[in-house]
């Protein structure tokens, strides 16, 4: 018993350092700039909502944090989807067309994205989407494809063929007997977590597409606020 308690203070004790910055954050929250600039204390003399009241009565920050979502999660489910799909093709099929696309999703993946950032807001700007959640969307869903589809096919690969031949005897289309049995085994978090923590985080391509308090993210907006 006291082995255990010892492993859980240990522990406890582990997971407190990692996240003492996020909780430096919060206690510097709870009291006033001069406050916090006027002490070496971690914990406030005296805990204040002030900068939450401010925050959220006299900024857009909630307008912010609702773009960030919805650009997050159409651009994590979009990516889910067409890399789930080239994955599980790339899994279950050969053919030259294949191979080529698999290279090509790698040599994709060597280039960074400020290099095709121009030619990109040319086109918006001639679509019409610089100021256009839509705009990031696509960028974004086609920056997480390659990992995404990669890491799909790895998952599809562990999964044997007997289970979709199982399912197209059965009755089951070829779509049918990959939405019902083999994706849900694939189990698609990380790539879903991957691709929604980065769209949520991402600053550069956002700020160049994004201009108006109306459309920003969360990580524009914070930055134009300070």
């Amino acid at each position: 018993m006291m082995a255990r308690w010892r492993r859980l203070a240990v522990a406890c004790a582990i997971a407190a350092l990692v996240n003492m910055p996020i909780l430096l954050v919060l206690l510097n929250s709870l009291q006033t700039t001069e406050a916090m600039l006027a002490t070496r204390s971690v914990i406030p003399a005296v805990f204040t909502v002030s900068s939450y009241i401010f925050l959220f009565g006299h900024t857009p920050f909630l307008t912010f944090f609702a773009n960030s979502g919805l650009i997050a999660t159409v651009s994590t489910v979009g990516t889910l989807l067409a890399a789930g799909l080239a994955g599980y093709a790339m899994s279950r099929f050969t053919g030259w067309c294949l191979k080529i696309y698999g290279v090509a999703l790698l040599l994709v993946q060597m280039f960074p994205i400020i290099l095709a950032l121009i030619p990109l807001f040319i086109i918006f700007r001639t679509l019409g989407l610089i100021n256009n959640p839509l705009s990031v969307i696509i960028v974004y869903t086609a920056v997480h494809l390659p990992f995404a589809t990669w890491m799909f096919r790895s998952y599809f690969d562990t999964i044997p063929r007997e289970l979709d031949e199982a399912a197209l005897v059965d009755g089951c289309s070829r779509l049918q007997a990959f939405f019902r049995i083999v994706l849900p085994l694939a189990g698609p978090g990380t790539a879903a977590v991957f691709s929604f923590l980065f769209s949520y985080n991402e600053f550069f391509v956002a700020s160049v597409f994004l201009r108006d308090d109306s459309f920003m993210s969360v990580p524009v907006g914070v930055q134009m606020l300070t």
